[in-house]
């Protein structure tokens, strides 16, 4: 596994675009630092984001990840072009030249993969215990740790989602073939979701018990909204509601893990499918 994955960070790292993106993502993700010191002035009244919350344990690790998360496309670039790149420059039938398996080249991919959520997931990590233990007002171990849950979730998000991008590119092999089928999956998905919710089922509950089976909305679903869970949130609504507050779940549950894990292996596997019986 080892020299499979050296083959594939050899090809990225010698890849100018490739590299350029990493960076860029890994510099984007530390901006989050600076939400720190932004200052809003409301009414006359100014504020600092920081002192609001936003990076108090264990908020911070749900904040994070959801705000990580929206970058993720840079990766999913990445993702996309290194599996296209394979059949533009002909290193794919290279590679099955010089004896590695077809199987072996889908595994390479899929460490790939692992290897930008896992890196993605430790950065975030680090970055937020050390923005947590400089401004959160709570810093027993108890409470820090308490809703590590969140990098767990973030880490099987990235890494399903990547898969499904890998897949794209395998099964259209453009690169910005790929990365327009993976958005016009997304419309697809949405247009389903109106279709069921407002012409076919008509009924709120149903819909979302049927479209978190969803691919894409399977994957988004493993880390909800933070704005509603912020305690200036909660203080508007409880002031509009007339006191009354609706609780919502914030967490993950098993069934969408294993909705996620199960989409990750069916975009793998078919990933492999594809290859294995395309002519090259």
């Amino acid at each position: 596994m080892k020299r499979l994955l050296n083959i594939e960070l050899q090809k990225l790292w010698q890849n100018t675009s490739s590299k350029v993106l990493i960076i860029t993502y890994f510099v984007l993700l530390s901006f989050i630092a600076l939400l720190a010191s932004v200052n809003f002035k409301i009414i006359g009244i100014d504020f600092r984001l920081a002192d609001q919350g936003i990076f108090n344990f264990p908020y911070i690790w749900h904040f994070n990840t959801y705000i990580a998360d929206t970058l993720k496309f840079f990766l999913a670039l990445i993702v996309v072009s290194m599996m296209s790149n394979e059949y533009t420059y002909g290193t794919l039938k290279q590679n099955l030249i010089d004896g590695m398996s077809k199987k072996e080249f889908i595994q390479s991919k899929f460490l790939t993969v692992l290897v930008f959520a896992l890196g993605s997931t430790l950065f975030i990590f680090f970055m937020s215990l050390i923005l947590g233990y400089s401004f959160s007002s709570y810093t027993e171990a108890s409470i820090v740790f308490s809703d590590l849950g969140y990098i767990s979730s973030y880490f099987l998000k990235l890494t399903a989602f990547f898969s499904f991008c890998l897949f794209a590119g395998m099964l259209v092999k453009r690169s910005a073939f790929a990365i327009g089928f993976v958005f016009l999956w997304y419309i697809v998905e949405g247009l389903l979701f109106l279709l069921l919710r407002w012409m076919i089922i008509k009924d709120s509950v149903i819909t979302n018990n049927i479209v978190q089976f969803f691919p894409l909305q399977s994957i988004s679903s493993l880390i909800k909204e933070p704005v509603s869970r912020f305690q200036a949130y909660k203080a508007i609504e409880n002031l509009n509601n007339g006191g009354i507050v609706t609780e919502k779940f914030y967490g993950t549950h098993w069934y969408e893990f294993a909705i996620a894990i199960f989409w990750t292996a069916f975009f793998i596997f078919m990933s492999y499918r594809i290859l294995k019986k395309r002519d090259l």
